[in-house]
Parts: C-alpha cells; structure tokens; sequence
C-alpha cells in the first residue's frame, strides 16, 4: 500500500482475520512498490525482489495485502495465488464534497473510510 495500516485496519487483522503479526515492507522494497515508474515496461525484476521478501516471511495460508500500480498488483497477486498465499485489498466508502471559495476556487475534499479487508478471486468458469 502506499500508506501504513490505520489502527481501525490493525484492529482488523488482529481480530477479524486472527493474524499473529503484522510485518510492514522493509524500507528498501517500500521505496521500490512507491517509485515504481510509468514508463516503459514493468520492472519485474523489482517486483521479484518483494517477493524474494515475501518468500522468507510468508506460509501457506498467509494474508498478504497487495494494493498498488495495477500492473505491479496483478504481479503479486499472481504470485500469491501460485504460492498458496491470501491476497487481500482494501474496501473503502468514498465520501466527497466540494465548495466554490470566495475568490471563485472550488475546493475538493476526499473522505476515505476504511471498510474492510476483501479477499481478490479467481475467475472460474461455472
């Protein structure tokens, strides 16, 4: 994600999905999930060094939360579906409003709040 977990988002893993620990990106692989760069191709060669990570801290069965550049997400989501790992994403209410200031500027705000953890699906074919 390209924010650390709110408390309300700790409380969740803690108690809803009954995680043990929670274990944040070193700051090295952070950089690289925040940075990665909209030109050209998908650096999968920093995308694998996350999940060279992930390999040494994830079991089977594992939650992992993968939210991000949709190329980089569809990567390790795939990853954790190979791996026998949970991928997960965030669910939230969007609240908006806007106001037209004085000097005729309109103000934007975005009022996110935080849902629920979602597991991502497989398609299968019915």
């Amino acid at each position: 994600m390209n924010h650390e977990l709110s408390e309300r988002q700790k409380e969740e893993v803690l108690t809803k999905l009954r995680a043990k620990n929670i274990f944040n990106l070193p700051e090295k692989l952070k950089e690289i999930w925040l940075n990665l760069s909209p030109y050209g191709g998908l650096d999968i060669q920093k995308l694998n060094e996350i999940i060279t990570w992930l390999k040494s801290k994830a079991s089977l069965g594992d939650y992992v939360l993968v939210q991000g550049e949709f190329g980089a997400t569809f990567y390790l989501v795939d990853f954790c579906f190979k791996y026998g790992l949970v991928p997960l994403y965030a669910t939230s209410k969007r609240e908006y409003n806007e106001l037209t200031l004085k000097d005729g500027f309109i103000k934007r705000i975005h009022i996110f709040n935080h849902i629920q953890f979602r597991e991502y699906k497989r398609y299968m074919e019915e």
